[in-house]
């Protein structure tokens, strides 16, 4: 339930509204860009909100919660108890009960956009929405802080637009989607890492059901939007069994997305304090081996990564799907367009690669 938006500038975020366990505070940021400059991609990326409430445990974005609630829980100011939960609760669980939302982005995007300079950094580079967390996640649903932004740039032309979610509630702006496709060129990323449906709810507690990912994409291709999925991150020794890819893959195929990209799990510090603890508790056999794998690195071993490289380059050849067309990563020094097939060894609980 949401109580009424309060857009008086104030010391601490006001509280705009709460559901359930979840509480929703306002804020006003001075820019909605994030600069490739600052963010070390070679993109440009916007984050409607901070914090969110789909709770996956593998997230890897729970950092840039910290170093507002951190900020915000260092001043003096209060408002609304708002500065003494945030002391309260730990930071991996505020980063999913305390969620910021940036008011009137659309209106400073616009703004922003105004200036030639910006304007034409963002022709050069692409803009990616979504990078750090769910742009469609629960709260869009009453403050429409994202949709507000695509408004903004349905009114460019020339861009490149990238927008990462798990949530079907995407399929709501079907409209301004096509009007940016119109005029820009547009690509929706859809992140499913398994279609086990209760294997997802351990892992992605809050999130949209698989079902409901796989209508979206097809309700998307249906209306001509390029549909990329993201099965990022493959968890290993989880969601990794070749008859749970096999059956990602096949879905993926059946809903006509236009290309799949993957990669095996990162595990950055942040993650790591909420994602090992997780594995302790939901998956203990798997406990040793992931400290293990992890602890001098935050990638698992190459030959892991090539091995999931090759295996679904053979799932997406077999099922008919377009794999990795966008999804260069980092980590890939080779030329993953190569037709070259190998012979794929199953990769589950294959952690001490």
């Amino acid at each position: 339930m949401f109580i009424p938006e309060d857009h008086t500038r104030s010391p601490f975020p006001p509280l705009l509204g709460e559901q359930k366990d979840i509480r929703y505070f306002g804020t006003d940021p001075r820019s909605l860009l994030n600069s490739p400059a600052t963010t070390g991609m070679s993109f440009w990326s916007i984050n409607p909100y901070v914090g969110c409430a789909f709770g996956c445990a593998y997230c890897y974005a729970r950092y840039a919660h910290r170093y507002v609630a951190e900020r915000l829980v260092a001043s003096d100011a209060t408002a609304d108890g708002a500065h003494e939960e945030l002391a309260e609760l730990p930071p991996w669980l505020a980063f999913e009960r305390r969620i910021f939302v940036k008011r009137e982005a659309g209106a400073i995007l616009r703004r922003e956009l105004r200036r030639p300079a910006r304007f034409n950094a963002l022709q050069r580079e692409s803009v990616v929405i979504g990078t750090a967390t769910d742009p469609y996640q629960p709260a869009e649903r009453r403050f429409r802080i994202t949709r507000s932004v695509l408004e903004t740039l349905a009114e460019q032309q020339g861009l490149s637009v990238t927008i990462i979610t798990k949530s079907p509630l995407v399929t709501r702006d079907v409209d301004l989607l096509l009007r940016i496709a119109a005029r820009s060129k547009l690509s929706v990323h859809v992140s499913l890492i398994t279609t086990d449906r209760e294997l997802a709810r351990r892992l992605e507690p809050r999130a949209p059901t698989p079902e409901a990912r796989l209508r979206a994409i097809a309700r998307l291709r249906a209306h001509g939007i390029e549909v990329g999925v993201n099965v990022m991150p493959v968890l290993p020794g989880i969601t990794d069994a070749p008859h749970l890819l096999d059956s990602l893959v096949r879905a993926v195929a059946e809903a006509k997305a236009s290309y799949l990209g993957a990669c095996a799990l990162r595990l950055q510090s942040a993650a790591r304090q909420r994602y090992l603890p997780f594995i302790e508790a939901e998956f203990p056999q798997l406990a040793d081996k992931y400290r293990s794998t992890y602890r001098r690195s935050a990638q698992v071993g190459e030959r892991y990564r090539q091995g999931l490289r090759d295996h679904f380059r053979a799932l997406c050849a077999t099922h008919g799907v377009v794999f990795d067309r966008y999804y260069k990563s980092e980590e890939d020094g080779d030329d993953d367009s190569s037709d070259d097939a190998r012979v794929v060894v199953p990769l589950q609980l294959s952690l001490s690669l």
